[in-house]
């Protein structure tokens, strides 16, 4: 049974869900991906690394997870979190009061981004384009604000290509996620939403088309993770 909300009702559902999930967020990503997902947000980090960069904006930032290893990659950036939750952020400040690198959360919609024109040199998002209304309009905003020349660093889930290992995804997110996130998250709902919205988000060449259509150029793209997830690459 689809899980899925309807456009107008996709941003209250979100905002529900994440503020359901919150505080178990991190463990099951952790759980979900085998602890890989921060290592795939540390190789997007080197594909845009700017040594002369003085400031960055994660888009949909969840409990920040993007936000340390950008600094620890740029230790000269000031990097700003926006997320649609407030308690994603409420759960993520713990981790920020921890260390000693100074970024900061902003509540916001990736849609409407609350900057002025040009003012970040890198924007990144990791796995938060499935749970907004009108990606076209996140990425022309992304776009807006990062200065000419800057970088964007895009991860999302993605199909692999062998068709066996495709199998073997597919039987994973849609039978065994739901039950992790059951028996750790406490919200069968919520990681049967995962797989589902996965399941309509556009592949890779299609995302790089919209993204080239939003503002940016020499966009490219690469899977990892046996394929089941996609970093693009692009500059404004």
């Amino acid at each position: 049974m689809s899980v899925l909300p309807q456009s107008d009702q996709k941003a209250v559902y979100v905002n529900a869900m994440f503020t359901a999930i919150a505080q178990r967020y991190d463990l099951m990503n952790r759980l979900m991906t085998f602890g890989l997902d921060q290592g795939w947000r540390r190789w997007a980090t080197k594909r845009i690394k700017q040594p002369q960069a003085a400031w960055a904006l994660d888009v949909g930032s969840g409990t920040g997870d993007f936000l340390p290893i950008l600094q620890q990659a740029m230790p000269q950036l000031s990097v700003v979190g926006l997320d649609f939750t407030l308690a994603m952020m409420q759960a993520g400040q713990a981790k920020r009061e921890q260390d000693t690198l100074g970024h900061s959360f902003i509540n916001g919609d990736g849609m409407h981004l609350p900057f002025e024109d040009e003012a970040f040199d890198i924007v990144t998002t990791g796995f938060a384009m499935r749970n907004i209304v009108d990606i076209r309009q996140a990425f022309s905003e992304m776009a807006r604000v990062t200065k000419p020349g800057g970088k964007l660093a895009c991860l999302e889930v993605a199909r692999p290509k062998n068709p066996l290992v495709r199998w073997g995804h597919q039987f994973y997110f849609n039978n065994i996620v739901p039950i992790i996130g059951s028996l750790v998250g406490g919200n069968n709902r919520a990681y049967t939403y995962l797989p589902q919205s996965a399941s309509i988000f556009p592949q890779p060449p299609e995302l790089a088309q919209i993204i080239a259509e939003c503002g940016w150029r020499d966009v490219t793209w690469k899977q990892l993770g046996f394929g089941a997830v996609a970093v693009h690459i692009a500059t404004k």
